[in-house]
């Protein structure tokens, strides 16, 4: 008896010690610890300088409705014993089918514990990897008997901050980002919490005065960039952040389904990576793989369908409030079968009509652009908005005014293909339910790429955008998608977390505030400046960049206007990243502005290399790309308000050689408010080591293509 004393407590001592693991270079430690309490606890330093103070780790269960009566559910919180522990290095390179480089490395050292909890005879593992810009931490549950169906009450993964950081984050939302980022102190965060909720296009399904959105981009007093998200959320929900101000703890706060509940799991089983990034250099923050590398390798055998692509649209005219997607106003609250569409009255504003789009595949053809995407060709948005129905749309049947064949057969005379859009208006069930028949009418008209909307509320009601029945919808879209070689550029659905390198058919998302605000009221000329570091962490998104046409009022009835200078809109292309890139503005604006629109024509979507040169969150951001498979080069460089002074080092450029250099920059006085659309082009030739020097107007930019000789 006194044996077996002895031996646990030396296993109590031993655990208490903890284990250790730090990244390939050092900078990054991570320490792993149980209480005294058995709670499983870590903590995270950069350059001995600490990220994470010592904070918990565990999962609160629903109570188990089969357990026996009076027995309450034992949750996976304390009453750890540590089992054994393996510590691992790996070390690969890897090549994206698209990205912002051509081989990314994956180089990581991992630590992996194995507890026990007597109480309940269950078993876990939490498996942390850690790399030079930060880790990742994950639970993992074996098969075992004693826990094989479990529900998550609540996932309690703490964030112990160090000091009252700066962050920029979103209010926390379980149905949508589409919001203007906040700035502040961590204390502050409850204060402005109310005046940050934009409670006109929000579903308000906050949760707490102090929850915020991952991922969240922070700098501490002493210069430290730290930036907390997620990695692999698959049959997940989606985790938020719930903020202890007081102490400056975060806690793990995930989506909830209708009954409150957060996750049903079966074992073997396992959850999404939560994620930490920290350097003392901000361009880190924007070149780092981390988020990618913490997903599985591509599931795609033959990933040759898949490709960037640029493409323009019948869009930004409806956005506006130009032109409408409805054929006809009439037919309300009937529905789609019951409707004879050669009696319809058309209302003589619906923009896709074969006549315009002719228009447009030609525009394409003309100026190099792959695809022409086309919104409201389909019948049903008469009455779409009506989220209770669930068959407003079938994915298949063209309005009276859209010849579907012709179109198709139009386009690809002129090497154009068509982009499909499928609006759900979030019912979902009616959209699994017709995806075959409408994935096959793609098919047999040539159409490889998808752009799937969700507004409005879920359907079945009382569910969330961002719970884990709709994560696994959206996975499951792009799966069935991937069967029949078509891409996936998915809007209003949930936040990245890097699964487009598992299934890269997933070439976008929208999940935060795109260009469209810009005619509901304008968004901040910093937001360019703040998604990089936020949003895009996850994967690209589909902005929708290229206004050229910045005030709205000279070609429509919309008063608004574009928070960017012109040429502010051109640098978007670069810093902006995604595969997926939009020219959206008009023909007819293009046309007004050909010289600067040729930097649309020139850049490229798909990268060999990328360089970030300067970059501070909502400051500034420049960064250089390499053409994939060219010698060519794009630089753009975009900041906030208060305009910024760019020195560009043309040390990427290989040397020996010379380049034919045209900058795209805002004129002396430009002025996103007063002058946006005052511009220089200019012409000269360049070499390593030469400096560009370059002057961003207040909301502006600069863009700079270096064609090699």
């Amino acid at each position: 008896m006194r044996l077996h004393l002895f031996i646990a407590s030396l296993l109590c001592s031993a655990a208490a010690l903890g284990q250790e693991v730090s990244s390939p270079d050092g900078n990054v430690r991570l320490r792993f610890s149980l209480t005294a309490a058995g709670q499983p606890t870590y903590e995270m330093s950069y350059k001995g300088r600490a990220v994470v103070k010592p904070s918990h780790l565990g999962l609160e269960l629903a109570k188990d409705s089969h357990a026996s009566k009076g027995m309450r559910e034992t949750s996976l919180m304390d009453g750890f014993t540590e089992t054994a522990h393996r510590t691992t290095t790996f070390d690969e390179t890897w090549k994206p089918v698209w990205g912002e480089t051509a081989t990314i490395r994956n180089h990581y050292n991992e630590l992996a514990v194995d507890l026990a909890q007597p109480s309940s005879k269950r078993t876990m593992t939490i498996r942390f990897r850690v790399y030079d810009d930060g880790m990742g931490l994950r639970y993992e549950f074996p098969q075992q008997d004693s826990l094989v169906y479990f529900v998550i009450k609540d996932e309690h993964t703490q964030f112990a901050m160090t000091g009252d950081h700066t962050a920029w984050w979103l209010p926390g939302d379980y149905d949508t980002q589409e919001q203007e980022t906040q700035e502040s102190r961590l204390s502050e965060i409850r204060t402005r919490f109310h005046d940050a909720v934009n409670w006109s296009n929000s579903s308000v399904s906050v949760f707490s005065p102090t929850g915020v959105q991952t991922s969240l981009q922070m700098k501490s007093r002493d210069g430290l960039y730290i930036n907390i998200h997620e990695a692999a959320c698959v049959d997940y929900a989606t985790m938020h952040l719930n903020l202890d101000d007081k102490n400056l703890v975060f806690d793990s706060w995930l989506t909830p389904d209708a009954t409150g509940m957060k996750g049903y799991m079966q074992t073997p089983c396992q959850t999404p990576w939560r994620t930490v990034m920290v350097s003392d250099d901000a361009r880190d923050m924007l070149s780092s793989n981390l988020i990618l590398n913490l997903n599985e390798p591509c599931k795609i055998e033959d990933t040759s369908w898949i490709h960037p692509t640029k493409y323009c649209g019948v869009w930004w005219e409806m956005i506006v409030g130009k032109s409408s997607w409805n054929y006809t106003d009439e037919f309300p609250s009937i529905k789609l079968d019951q409707i004879d569409w050669s009696k319809a009255k058309p209302n003589g504003r619906h923009a896709a009509n074969t006549a315009k789009v002719k228009q447009y595949i030609d525009f394409a053809a003309r100026n190099g652009l792959q695809q022409v995407l086309v919104e409201g060709w389909n019948v049903g948005w008469e009455d779409w908005a009506n989220h209770w129905k669930q068959d407003v749309f079938d994915f298949v049947t063209p309005y009276p005014d859209f010849d579907l064949k012709a179109l198709n057969d139009y386009a690809h005379s002129k090497g154009v293909k068509l982009m499909m859009h499928h609006e759900t208006s979030s019912s979902v069930q009616n959209y699994e339910r017709h995806m075959e028949r409408a994935y096959q009418l793609m098919n047999r008209y040539g159409y490889d790429a998808v752009k799937s909307g969700y507004v409005g509320d879920i359907i079945p009601r009382g569910d969330h955008h961002y719970s884990q029945s709709m994560n696994n919808h959206y996975l499951y879209c792009v799966k069935e998608a991937a069967r029949h070689h078509i891409m996936v550029n998915a809007h209003e659905a949930t936040r990245p977390t890097g699964l487009c390198r598992t299934w890269p058919n997933l070439v976008g998302n929208e999940s935060a505030r795109g260009t469209e605000y810009e005619a509901f009221g304008g968004s901040q000329p910093n937001h360019t400046v703040i998604l990089p570091f936020t949003r895009l962490q996850g994967g690209p998104m589909d902005y929708t960049p290229g206004i050229l046409e910045t005030q709205l009022k000279t070609w429509s009835d919309n008063p608004n206007y574009v928070h960017t200078t012109l040429v502010g809109q051109l640098a978007l292309y670069l810093v902006m990243y995604s595969p997926l890139q939009m020219a959206a503005d008009l023909p007819e604006n293009y046309a007004k502005y050909d010289d600067a629109f040729q930097f649309i024509r020139d850049v490229a979507c798909d990268w060999d290399d990328s360089r970030y040169l300067e970059a501070e969150p909502a400051r500034y951001i420049t960064v250089a790309r390499k053409a994939k498979g060219t010698d060519n080069w794009f630089v753009g460089g975009k900041c906030d308000e208060h305009g910024h002074q760019s020195t560009v080092k043309l040390d990427f450029l290989d040397k020996g050689r010379r380049y034919d250099c045209t900058i795209y920059a805002d004129a002396k006085g430009a002025d996103y408010e007063k002058n946006p659309k005052a511009y220089t082009i200019t012409r000269r030739t360049v070499k390593h080591g030469d400096v560009l020097k370059l002057t961003e107007a207040c909301g502006g930019g600069f863009a700079v293509s270096l064609m090699a000789k």
